[in-house]
């Protein structure tokens, strides 16, 4: 299983996150975000591992703006967490042919996951969170059982609140398209701060069950 930590911000403590055996980290481009990453200079990201992704979290920003992010700070993804309709991702395949397209989806009951079909063919993932006002980041947790529900073939995230008490519980997921975890509040010492001792433990946790 994958692993994403998102909300990454500063510069030690990203250093401090490369060390762990993750997958993807992503970096907020969301004013109203307390984990908004602007004031994080490029070079910072410039010796990241090739086998971590770098991806741009976006909520209903302006084609221009995401291409510039993208350029910017060299990213590989882009995590689409507002209203993007199916249309803005084919404009946005369009501007950056290579870009690897993630679309997030607020969950709350089941037909929030039947929202979904529409996009298949244009996202290369999806992304499940706990449905919110403030797009993501809450620390809540939505009812895993609802993934029962996702019957598309599209591989998917699983956000929203995830914690170190929760590994026992993510393995009775035997959704067959769960591709990786999205880990962000719930190991912060404050916004956009990870605690990295607890991601971590949470990793070695993982591991085990996977063995």
């Amino acid at each position: 299983m994958k692993i994403k930590v998102c909300g990454m911000k500063h510069p030690e403590n990203i250093q401090q996150l490369i060390q762990l055996p993750i997958d993807f980290m992503g970096l907020i481009f969301y004013s109203k975000s307390p984990r908004y990453v602007v004031e994080l200079n490029p070079k910072h990201l410039s010796n990241l591992p090739s086998n971590i992704k770098k991806v741009g979290v976006f909520v209903n920003a302006e084609l221009q703006e995401v291409e510039n992010r993208v350029k910017e700070y060299f990213l590989d993804y882009v995590q689409l967490h507002g209203k993007e309709t199916v249309e803005y991702i084919k404009e946005l395949r369009i501007k950056i042919p290579n870009l690897r397209i993630i679309k997030a989806f607020s969950i709350a009951e089941i037909e929030d996951i039947e929202k979904t079909e529409e996009y298949e063919e244009v996202c290369d993932y999806l992304l499940f969170d706990t449905k919110t006002p403030q797009h993501g980041g809450s620390g809540k947790k939505f009812d895993w059982t609802i993934l029962n529900n996702y019957k598309g073939e599209t591989p998917f995230f699983l956000s929203g609140g995830i914690s170190l008490e929760d590994t026992e519980e993510i393995q009775k997921i035997q959704h067959k398209k769960l591709y990786a975890l999205d880990l962000n509040s719930k190991f912060e010492l404050k916004p956009g701060l990870k605690d990295i001792k607890q991601l971590d433990k949470f990793l070695n946790k993982i591991k085990r069950y996977n063995q």
